[in-house]
């Protein structure tokens, strides 16, 4: 099943703030919590389809992914140490990042230093036919983040390092207690990493990671069509904590052609003939992507008569079979007639009358015929 889009799964403009998205979240958290709602599966979902989608707009970085690249540039970081994903956690822990402000906590991930993941992207990639059909390599550039060089990912400027949290004493969690609420929550200290930096890096502020472009090469197989997906693997956003990088999602997208159109393994074309030629018939050269080839136009062709060139088509990427080339005939109208051409075409117009020369209008008219006649019976 597709996911819904989280903005419309928290009913919030994609410009929303953060206090607009946190009480957004904390709306819908009240309305469809399970203990409200005991036995309502539908409830649960959307309590945890809320939680998901506050999870990922909360982070800025996921934010940010999911704004330029949808689910595919988030769901890589769902993954978080085996947990399943914003929205698989007990819903004692959703409450807790429901009421945590009340307790003066805050969000973050959970637990201390784990291997996260790092987020999936996704690129899309224009190409022509014949790219598409033989396959082409592709040199491409997209936004990424790597290891701050300064700080070796660390956060911490060179030379010093994290301390530990003195609010979680390293746990990364805390609990707080109200009444008989008991809620554990992530520590609004270090944001469930169990450590702080005093002392941030001067180049990446903290975070590790620094903004940067790569450059990869791509093999596209030959075959591929609009839709396609390539995978490149470990080529996604780094993970934190030395987790394993995320995935690149080529999205391929075939542009028009001048000559050819696709379906699915076969190619299809428009070929124009003059009139002579389909009258009397002869020899034409047609385009093919490999070449020319040529097709014996018979005599008295009739717009619209396809003819095959078999394996002249495109080489399946999953099947290993090479589809066809039809071409359909368009019989060409001469155009700009000098007077001679047009008495002459006149006079030969005159000759074909009271004959059998035009079956299909003569068949038109019959048709017709009888169709009045039916009207006036």
């Amino acid at each position: 099943m597709s996911k819904r889009d989280y903005y419309e799964v928290l009913g919030v403009a994609k410009n929303a703030s953060d206090a607009e998205l946190k009480k957004a979240y904390r709306r819908l958290a009240m309305k469809y919590h399970p203990d409200r709602n005991t036995d309502d599966k539908e409830a649960e979902q959307k309590f945890k389809e809320a939680k998901e989608a506050h999870e990922i707009l909360k982070d800025p970085q996921k934010r940010q992914a999911y704004d330029q690249f949808g689910h595919a540039g988030v769901d890589g970081s769902q993954g978080r140490g085996g947990g399943g994903g914003p929205g698989a956690g007990g819903f004692g822990d959703i409450f807790g990042d429901v009421f945590g402000d009340i307790f003066g906590g805050g969000g973050g991930g959970r637990g201390g230093e784990r291997v996260y993941r790092g987020a999936d992207l996704r690129y899309d990639c224009d190409m022509t036919l014949e790219e598409a059909v033989f396959g082409v390599n592709k040199t491409i550039k997209l936004p990424t983040s790597e290891e701050c060089d300064s700080c070796d990912g660390s956060g911490a400027k060179k030379g010093t390092s994290a301390s530990a949290c003195d609010t979680c004493n390293g746990v990364g969690q805390v609990r707080m207690q109200q009444g008989f609420f008991s809620v554990q929550q992530t520590c609004p200290t270090c944001r469930g990493r169990g450590s702080v930096i005093k002392d941030p890096c001067n180049q990446c502020h903290g975070a590790g990671r620094t903004r940067s472009n790569k450059t990869l090469d791509v093999k596209i197989p030959a075959g591929v069509d609009t839709g396609d997906r390539i995978r490149v693997s470990g080529q996604g956003e780094p993970g934190e904590n030395n987790g394993p990088a995320g995935d690149l999602y080529v999205q391929v997208n075939v542009k028009r052609h001048p000559i050819f159109e696709r379906d699915e393994n076969n190619l299809l074309c428009d070929v124009p003939v003059s009139y002579a030629t389909a009258v009397l018939g002869g020899e034409i050269e047609v385009p093919t992507l490999s070449g020319s080839a040529k097709i014996k136009i018979p005599a008295e062709t009739q717009t619209g008569k396809r003819f095959r060139l078999r394996g002249k088509g495109v080489k399946s990427v999953r099947t290993g079979l090479t589809g066809d080339l039809y071409c359909s005939i368009e019989i060409e109208t001469p155009v700009n007639l000098t007077k001679q051409q047009r008495e002459m075409l006149q006079e030969f117009d005159e000759t074909l009358h009271g004959s059998r020369h035009n079956p299909k209008s003569d068949g038109w008219m019959t048709g017709v015929k009888k169709f009045f006649d039916g009207l006036t019976s």
